[in-house]
């Protein structure tokens, strides 16, 4: 089963931290992949951008509308995500939690299964 889990980033939250605590976040997100690749359960995991770096683009009248910055004006914003392939939604959760955003207070990772992929509806 596959399953994203969603790393959400406070920056007001990052930006409390210190240089040492954002240090940590990086050196345990390693060991995570590692951890996630030895298992044979990682797939892929990709970072975002901050959203003011962003680009909304919406169609109206059949033409392009593109705008500057996040789709919505909220504090919070998707930071990046691990894709992972794993026996069920248990431990989809267990491996969230070994996230190191998981234990900051103000962040959270959310965990989805996938529904569909390449074409074909997931198991």
């Amino acid at each position: 089963m596959k399953f994203l889990i969603s790393m959400h980033i406070n920056p007001a939250v990052l930006d409390a931290l210190t240089e040492e605590e954002m240090a940590g976040i990086g050196e345990g997100h390693s060991r995570f992949m590692q951890a996630l690749k030895d298992s044979g359960e990682f797939i892929m995991t990709q970072a975002l951008v901050d959203p003011s770096q962003a680009a909304v683009v919406r169609v109206r009248n059949g033409q392009p509308v593109v705008t500057d910055g996040p789709f919505l004006e909220a504090k919070e914003y998707l930071g990046g995500f691990y894709l992972v392939d794993v026996q069920n939604k248990e431990r989809a959760i267990e491996l969230a939690a070994q996230i190191p955003d998981a234990a900051i207070e103000g962040l959270g990772l959310e965990v989805r299964q996938i529904m569909f992929s390449d074409g074909q509806l997931e198991a």
